[in-house]
């Protein structure tokens, strides 16, 4: 059992920053891989950034490729998301997920086991 608990979302202006942080309980984190969605009203989920069990491989939506950042810590049992030169269309809610082993870079949201909460992060133009 995994348990994912986002923080750091918040209202911050075009260009700006901010990093989500995903906290996991459970001792078996390190066999999960991650991802980052997102969903803004009226559309469907969908991966952002994507990291697999080891850390080793990373996957970014063009959307989002060169402005996000994607990181794992597994002692800490914590992954991050470092958002950069945020856009007024990068406000959405961010949730994290975790699926066994699975491949970073895996779009569909129904292969993930266990889901956070989910954060607002709201970019003004």
């Amino acid at each position: 059992q995994v348990q994912l608990v986002e923080s750091g979302g918040g209202l911050v202006q075009a260009g700006g920053s901010l990093r989500l942080s995903c906290a996991a309980s459970g001792r078996t984190f390190s066999s999960y891989g991650m991802g980052w969605f997102r969903q803004a009203p009226g559309k469907e989920r969908e991966l952002v950034s994507g990291i697999s069990w080891s850390g080793g491989a990373t996957y970014y939506a063009d959307s989002v490729k060169g402005r996000f950042t994607i990181s794992r810590d597994n002692r800490q049992k914590t992954v991050y998301l470092q958002m950069n030169s945020l856009k007024p269309e990068d406000t959405a809610v961010y949730y994290c997920a975790a699926g066994w082993y699975i491949v970073a870079g895996t779009r569909d949201p129904g292969r993930y086991d266990y889901w956070g909460q989910g954060t607002q992060a709201t970019v003004s133009s």
